[in-house]
């Protein structure tokens, strides 16, 4: 939220594409000072004008907005990327509860969204990134929202997971976590809910992969989540 008042933060990482969950539609931070920062028209999918889901494109590449797009899977955008390196974006910020409680016997919008934009993810490189809001830990036996089935789809379209590969960890013993749930404390309740999915391929030119400190993001004030951030020589 308020991401006119923290862009900064992102800015001085120098992305070429930032997916940004929770942030104001393009027209409201206009109105808040974005012609100094916006290049082009970023993709922006939500209901509430304040609080969607952002792709923003830097650096001579732009973003756009993929056909056909699933409204019904609220928060999940396939974003096609044009630039030095053309590829595919399916950007993500999972709501996988429903009047506070998990969805336990339905899929979660981002396994439909597997199956629902199965061409776009192979039509050329892609990568599956953003907030999932879920973790293996809570996989239970029958639920067909677990963590697991979704890791087991991203795989069968040649995805892996980015800090998986580069810490050498399984999925659900992560030791870094991606969010600081409710107290923003470090000491507090945190989870690893946050990923980036990029090709088999792609890890080989993988120059970088780090999170986002606490002290940085959620100290800071900026956020209870921490960036997953990605260097790829392509």
């Amino acid at each position: 939220m308020a991401f006119h008042r923290k862009v900064d933060a992102v800015l001085d990482l120098n992305p070429d594409i930032a997916v940004i969950s929770e942030c104001a539609k393009p027209e409201i931070l206009l109105e808040r000072g974005a012609n100094a920062w916006m290049e082009g028209d970023p993709v922006w999918i939500g209901k509430n004008p304040n609080k969607g889901l952002g792709v923003f494109a830097f650096n001579d590449y732009s973003a756009s907005l993929a056909e056909p797009w699933h409204p019904y899977l609220a928060h999940i955008a396939p974003v096609q990327i044009q630039g030095p390196t053309e590829f595919n974006i399916l950007a993500v910020w999972a709501q996988n509860m429903s009047g506070g409680t998990y969805r336990k016997g339905q899929s979660g919008p981002l396994r439909r969204a597997l199956s629902a934009y199965r061409d776009f993810l192979t039509n050329r490189p892609t990568i599956v990134a953003g907030d999932f809001n879920n973790n293996i830990f809570w996989d239970k036996p029958g639920w067909r929202m677990n963590h697991q089935t979704v890791v087991d789809k991203l795989s069968e379209l040649g995805l892996v997971s980015a800090y998986h590969e580069s810490m050498r960890e399984a999925q659900g013993a992560e030791t870094v976590p991606t969010h600081y749930w409710r107290d923003r404390k470090k000491d507090g309740p945190t989870y690893h809910i946050d990923y980036a999915f990029v090709p088999t391929t792609w890890m080989w030119m993988l120059k970088q992969f780090e999170l986002g400190t606490f002290e940085d993001w959620c100290g800071n004030g900026f956020s209870d989540h921490v960036p997953l951030i990605l260097d790829i020589d392509v």
